[in-house]
């Protein structure tokens, strides 16, 4: 990313930048989907959401399943509300790059969802991913259901163990309700979709260490996604 911090001392509530009150506008719909990124969403839909390093990559992972409605980048899990995109950066508002997925559960299943996260960032590295270090890159997944919450760390374990079998280290990566991790702030405008409207643009995400066991089918399978 453009402004990353190499700050990888938490910030406290009392440290973080004050922001301000009034949220960014919001794009009316998806640059791919053409669906809102706003609520309300459609009858029987969830709401899951994840950080993986930069947010460019990681909602380009979720735009492209069947099922996925919306998904849209923005700040979550710090204290600054209404931050910038620079203030994110400087790891003064606890915030982590994060892309929120709206999902019917009829069509894509948790498993799915979690295999994608899992495979294609790397949990083991604390507040970085690759070359992108901060606080605002730290592994996250912040949930809105209990189902959620307990799948979430279910896949925790069992891709745990995957990387344990390989030689790889310990998941480090946070897993909480939304409602305790605080409100998503949209990022503005030119983050939402941007692999899409910058196809050449910055990406670090990709298969990495090991292939997540999908407890619906009982074997490990590396993710296949189209190409970009």
């Amino acid at each position: 990313m453009l402004f990353g911090s190499r700050t990888a001392t938490p910030v406290t509530r009392d440290q973080a930048l004050p922001g301000r009150p009034t949220p960014v506008t919001v794009p009316g719909r998806h640059v791919v989907k053409g669906t809102s990124l706003t609520p309300p969403w459609p009858e029987g839909h969830e709401v899951l959401y994840v950080a993986m390093g930069c947010f460019w990559g990681a909602e380009r992972i979720f735009w492209r399943l069947d099922g996925v409605h919306t998904t849209a980048v923005g700040y979550m899990g710090g204290y600054t509300p209404n931050s910038t995109y620079e203030e994110t950066c400087t790891g003064r508002t606890g915030h982590t790059e994060t892309a929120m997925v709206v999902y019917d559960p009829a069509v894509v299943s948790l498993e799915r969802l979690f295999k994608e996260f899992w495979e294609n960032h790397d949990p083991t590295t604390p507040n970085r991913q690759g070359n992108d270090v901060g606080t605002q890159y730290r592994s996250a997944v912040f949930t809105t259901t209990d189902a959620q919450l307990a799948a979430a760390r279910e896949s925790r374990e069992r891709y745990q163990r995957a990387l344990s079998a390989e030689g790889y280290g310990q998941v480090v990566t946070e897993i909480r309700p939304a409602a305790e991790a605080g409100e998503f702030f949209y990022a503005e405008d030119y983050h939402q979709q941007y692999l899409q409207r910058n196809p050449n643009g910055y990406c670090n995400h990709g298969f990495c260490q090991v292939g997540y066991d999908m407890a619906a089918h009982g074997q490990v399978a590396r993710a296949q996604l189209p190409e970009a």
